[in-house]
């Protein structure tokens, strides 16, 4: 039973933490953000080792950078593979096996 509420506590984790990369990205697109306030310094401190690698990974076309919808699909179906590989693990070891 801890294994499982383990799985519903990193779910509750990964989905905040993808509401907060949601947070930074309509940020960017609000022309007078104050980078200085320690809440917006706060979610691009937490998201920036997730965003830095897939920057400029497809050039932006027409002013608009495509790169966070190449990183939401990678976290999603990295996530979404690790969320199975810990689902079967949980359920091998809650059946001794």
């Amino acid at each position: 039973m801890r294994a499982l509420r383990f799985i519903l506590i990193f779910d509750l984790l990964f989905e905040i933490f993808t509401w907060v990369l949601v947070a930074r990205f309509l940020l960017s697109w609000i022309p007078t953000v104050n980078y200085y306030h320690p809440v917006v310094r706060f979610i691009y401190r937490v998201t920036d080792f997730v965003v830095q690698p897939f920057r400029g990974i497809i050039p932006p076309m027409g002013g608009i950078d495509f790169s966070p919808l190449i990183m939401f699909l990678a976290l999603r179906l990295g996530y979404s593979l690790l969320r199975r590989i810990l689902v079967i693990l949980v359920l091998q070891w809650a059946w001794g096996g």
